[in-house]
């Protein structure tokens, strides 16, 4: 029995290991759950799982039933839990996931930002206790899975694939009227509304490029992206051989959060199986970074190292949150975060502390000169 702590239990992510946990009751059970503020999701969750260990920020809303309330960091490091899996959004997931480490837990990890901002540090954790780090994110998860069984210096390339989000075809011109309910219209995957937009300017794939660059022990040179709108390959494998392999299943995150919580085995999953007897066609593409500058932004970001990509989560997300106020247009997400990483003045990036402070400090950054830098 995998004995687990979800942390962002009312996210999307979240939503979705409990599909999967009610599926798995014989092989999963849930011994936490962590929220932010969404008090009446979290009542019913409460009440269906019966966890003995909870947390809320709103904890006086919260319908608890016999559930003990404990901070996070706590819960992670409770001694009856297995696998932490973090689906919380943002730097929030970081201390959590230290702790996880620390304590040798197995964290199965569903936030780019944890890796992103101190990927140094989270995978020193894991060699130090023992633990392991498994990726949820479907690229991620999609790699380690064709990876295994081969030798690391066997592999030519990572080949991550993109769907585009629902603009990528468009000219700058277009780009510069998207609206934020436009934006937030995926084609393909549902997710929550920040990595939705994230999807839609691309910066995500930069993210996942710096994620995958620690996870897998990659040089940056040996990672690609590619554009693939059909999102049914959700990332590939080139060896040195020339042969490649693809991880290949519907658009649906169930099956990711399923392995990480099976692994190794292979169980039957929630959804039907992937239907042969519809012919797809699968395309690929290159990126064009004059229209979507925010992976190149966030590449070099991640080349950059130290606390530029702490920078680069906190501007990023400020800068979402200005878009989705209609405070700024499509095009200066991208343009905000390239200013604010210009004007970051770094260091090492190996404390807690050093990593939070770049990350607020971008955040506020974009928040207090986004007026300046849009008109210059």
């Amino acid at each position: 029995m995998n004995r687990v702590a979800l942390l962002g239990s009312t996210g999307s992510i979240g939503t979705q290991t409990l599909e999967v946990a009610r599926h798995l009751r014989e092989q999963v059970k849930v011994v936490a759950l962590t929220s932010g503020r969404n008090a009446q999701l979290l009542s019913l969750q409460l009440n269906e799982f019966q966890p003995r260990l909870y947390h809320s920020l709103v904890p006086e809303e919260v319908a608890s039933g016999q559930s003990i309330l404990r901070t996070p960091e706590e819960i992670v490091a409770d001694h009856q839990i297995d696998t932490v899996i973090v689906a919380t959004a943002g730097s929030a997931g970081l201390k959590p996931t230290l702790t996880a480490l620390a304590h040798g837990k197995t964290v199965a990890l569903a936030n780019k930002e944890v890796m992103v901002m101190a990927g140094s540090m989270v995978m020193e954790s894991a060699r130090c206790t023992g633990a392991t780090v498994v990726p949820i994110d479907s690229e991620h998860n999609a790699i380690w899975q064709c990876l295994r069984g081969e030798e690391r210096d066997s592999v030519q390339r990572i080949l991550l694939t993109a769907s585009g989000g629902p603009f990528w075809t468009y000219s700058e011109e277009q780009l510069k009227a998207v609206t934020a309910r436009e934006a937030l219209a995926h084609p393909v995957w549902p997710m929550g509304p920040k990595v939705t937009i994230d999807s839609a300017t691309l910066i995500n794939k930069g993210l996942e490029i710096i994620e995958a660059h620690w996870l897998f022990d990659m040089p940056y040179k040996q990672i690609q992206v590619l554009l693939h709108p059909q999102c049914l390959v959700h990332s590939m494998v080139e060896f040195v051989d020339g042969s490649v392999k693809a991880q290949i299943s519907s658009p649906d995150m169930t099956l990711p959060i399923q392995y990480a919580l099976t692994y190794p085995d292979r169980v039957r999953g929630p959804r039907r199986p992937f239907a042969w007897d519809t012919l797809y066609t699968l395309t690929f593409a290159e990126v064009d970074t004059n229209r979507f500058p925010g992976l190149r932004i966030a590449c070099e970001a991640g080349y950059a190292g130290k606390t530029y990509p702490a920078a680069l989560c906190g501007a990023d997300d400020a800068a979402v949150r200005l878009f989705l106020h209609g405070a700024i247009e499509f095009p200066q997400v991208a343009r905000l975060v390239e200013h604010t990483i210009a004007a970051h003045s770094p260091c090492d990036a190996t404390t807690l502390e050093a990593v939070l402070g770049a990350e607020a400090w971008a955040r506020d950054y974009v928040l207090t000169n986004h007026t300046k830098i849009r008109t210059t």
